[in-house]
């Protein structure tokens, strides 16, 4: 079986080469897709043998897999691996990733930089990723130890069926989402990394930018569950609080002005968080359902049967 590399990069001409030599040991093919760079990522990569996506301006990662699915799906390849191009990953380690999805064990296998000690890790990104981690495992159907890392190993059949729509760094989460609710196995293996911090994305933009491309999924996945909860949270305690207000006004004739404020805040954001619950619900129910979604063909279809049946009859 054929192994595709894909590397998605922006600015890596200090790191590109290295990473594309060691890719290519364990490769029959590599592509990089050039995300807008300005410096000489693309003409060292060509020139080692790459072949080369261009994107006119830094679209983001996650458009960069995009490109990359596409550009794997339109070539020979049964197995894709990703991994950076910053040189944190080791492309050593690219058989390690590829070998429960070539035994049929897996289709998809992540590199976890949490399976073993988490060495090469800062404190501080450790708890970022554990944080994402935890709430992508609570929105998806999986669980894994590292939703974020960037190293991993495809069967063509995953990248057929799952394509990212987030254009940034949220597009890993959005992956690992859509082959959980695609039935789609996935599995981990243990790597280790090498952080250059200067050249690092500011973690605290990629942890928020993450946690909200995930929350975004969440609502998607689970409307009800997103909105509906806070709504009814929202709405109960509005009533408790307003109820107390109502027995101290009529045993005492006193109106408590900051309670009956906060309790009628409370239950208008409790009944507009549970509409947006309903509505989004509905629609999400009217896209995956066939039969609501074919509903507009249901008149004309009437339609002709009734005319067939008149023709029939005369």
């Amino acid at each position: 079986m054929s192994v595709v590399v894909l590397i998605p990069a922006y600015n890596e001409e200090s790191s590109i080469a290295k990473v594309l030599l060691g890719a290519m040991k364990h490769a029959d093919r590599v592509v990089v897709c050039d995300d807008g760079s300005n410096d000489l990522t693309a003409e060292i990569a060509e020139k080692l043998g790459a072949e080369v996506l261009r994107h006119e301006r830094n679209l983001g990662y996650g458009a960069s897999l995009s490109s990359l699915f596409g550009a794997a799906l339109s070539g020979r390849g049964d197995v894709v691996v990703t991994l950076d191009a910053d040189g944190q990953h080791d492309p050593e380690a690219i058989p390690q990733l590829v070998e429960p999805i070539l035994k049929d064990q897996a289709d998809v296998v992540v590199g976890s930089r949490f399976l073993g000690k988490g060495e090469g890790v800062p404190g501080y990104r450790k708890v970022g990723i554990r944080v994402i981690t935890g709430v992508s495992n609570q929105a998806g159907d999986i669980k894994i130890t590292d939703a974020q890392s960037g190293f991993r190993a495809y069967s063509k059949k995953v990248i057929e069926s799952v394509t990212p729509a987030d254009l940034g760094m949220g597009a890993s989460t959005e992956i690992l989402l859509r082959a959980g609710r695609a039935n789609l196995r996935v599995a981990e293996v243990p790597i280790t990394v090498s952080y250059d911090e200067k050249a690092a994305r500011n973690p605290v933009y990629h942890g928020v930018e993450v946690l909200f491309s995930t929350f975004k999924h969440l609502s998607i996945l689970h409307p009800l569950m997103v909105y509906g909860l806070p709504a009814t949270v929202f709405i109960l305690y509005g009533l408790y609080l307003g109820s107390n207000a109502l027995r101290v006004y009529e045993s005492a004739r006193v109106v408590l002005v900051g309670s009956t404020l906060i309790a009628i805040g409370m239950i208008l954001v409790g009944l507009i968080l549970g509409i947006t619950a309903l509505i989004l619900w509905i629609m999400i129910t009217l896209m995956r359902d066939p039969l609501y979604r074919n509903a507009r063909s249901f008149g004309p279809a009437v339609g002709a049967r009734r005319a067939a049946r008149s023709t029939a009859l005369s």
